[in-house]
């Protein structure tokens, strides 16, 4: 996508050393932040709006009738597109659980997607959630489709994503588990515990093999119990990323609340978890081999739990400043800073000299009036 030299004045600017007034922020050929100035001459002024770094989000399935599952490249603009409507500049395409051949197509469209480019947000790689899970605690993901670890079949995902497999979820309590971590971090791929009934000490000991977080905290696996602390309460007290879906039916705000205060503003991760009914009418609709129903914005499956969200992140944010107390700039962060970190995006997350020119813009009220993807307006109120 062509970008050309710009300078960008906005009403205030959430750069990396704070908010600056009346900012303006210059963005080179390459779609890179060249400087940022207090005041200056400008090309285009965005009034009274706010210039914010891009929200990235790193689980997310789908949107507006699409899915990573569906395995085309229609499917993944679309994806694309609608979260560039609302603020995200960045995304990691995250898969289920579902048959060898379904998956592998996902990921061949992944690689194939991320590297001709989007129309909208930023794809960043491929999230391979399942099928390395345990039946106890597969939430929407079909038992039978679960399988056990094997490195030749790791291997094998490798093979078909190549770099673009950026992030694994599993289970700890499978046999095998330490191994495939250690040999899945030597491959640089991110690992993640998920969907799982581990106890505390499984959990912690995947954590010390190199496991680096916990899939959307309390949801899908063994919660806090105070003579066996489980998944939640070896990833809370690790230092490790927790994934949170704050959208008020997955969590409850309390939970938010206590999650924050164990790990701390550096660890929490906003995540969406969003499936593609998102943004869609209430009504059936298919989350990898599983059908699912949406009544008043929540997503069950036909026994009743929770399957994927319909959450924008951008009013994960807004709970997060509501529920957890937090100024905006700190709300902001737990979607846009601490993905980019966990995700090892250090060019993006934040706004500075050098990094990718990917915005967020948003009015005083936190309404998305625009997004910006290194250097280019891909999506504005109303598109």
């Amino acid at each position: 996508m062509p970008c050309k030299p710009l300078r960008l004045r906005a009403a205030r600017v959430l750069a990396e050393q704070g908010w600056l007034e009346r900012a303006v922020v210059e963005i080179d050929a390459a779609g890179l932040i060249a400087a940022i100035v207090p005041q200056g001459e400008f090309d285009l002024d965005l009034g009274s709006a706010w210039l914010m770094p891009a929200l990235i989000d790193s689980h997310v399935h789908g949107a507006a009738g699409f899915d990573t599952m569906d395995a085309s490249s229609e499917a993944l603009d679309q994806i694309s597109m609608h979260f560039a409507r609302f603020g995200v500049g960045a995304f990691l395409a995250t898969t289920v659980t579902a048959p060898l051949p379904a998956i592998e197509a996902a990921l061949r469209e992944v690689k194939a997607s991320r590297e001709r480019g989007l129309p909208g947000a930023e794809l960043i790689g491929s999230y391979l959630e399942g099928p390395y899970f345990t039946a106890k605690c597969c939430g929407a993901h079909p038992v039978q489709w679960m399988r056990h670890l094997d490195i030749a079949e790791l291997q094998h995902w490798l093979d078909i994503a190549g770099d673009s497999l950026h992030t694994l979820a599993l289970a700890p309590e499978l046999a095998g588990s330490d191994e495939a971590i250690a040999w899945l971090r030597r491959k640089g791929i991110r690992v993640l515990i998920g969907h799982s009934d581990a106890s505390y000490d499984q959990t912690r000991q995947a954590l010390h093999a190199g496991a680096q977080g916990i899939v959307h905290c309390y949801n899908g696996m063994r919660g806090l119990h105070h003579r066996d602390p489980g998944v939640v309460g070896a990833g809370l007290t690790s230092v490790c990323d927790i994934e949170m879906i704050a959208d008020g039916h997955h969590v409850h705000p309390a939970a938010v609340q206590i999650a924050l205060s164990c790990c701390g503003e550096e660890r929490l991760v906003l995540i969406t978890d969003a499936m593609r009914a998102t943004g869609m009418a209430d009504g059936p609709y298919q989350l990898g081999e599983m059908p699912v129903t949406m009544q008043n914005g929540v997503v069950r499956t036909e026994a009743g739990g929770l399957a994927g969200s319909t959450l924008h992140l951008i009013d994960a944010v807004r709970h997060a400043k509501e529920w957890l107390g937090l100024p905006l700039e700190r709300a902001w962060a737990l979607a846009s800073r601490n993905p980019a970190r966990s995700l090892g995006l250090s060019d993006l997350g934040s706004i500075g000299i050098g990094k990718k020119a990917s915005f967020t813009v948003i009015t005083p009220e936190l309404d998305v009036v625009e997004t910006w993807v290194k250097g280019v307006r891909v999506a504005c109120q109303g598109q």
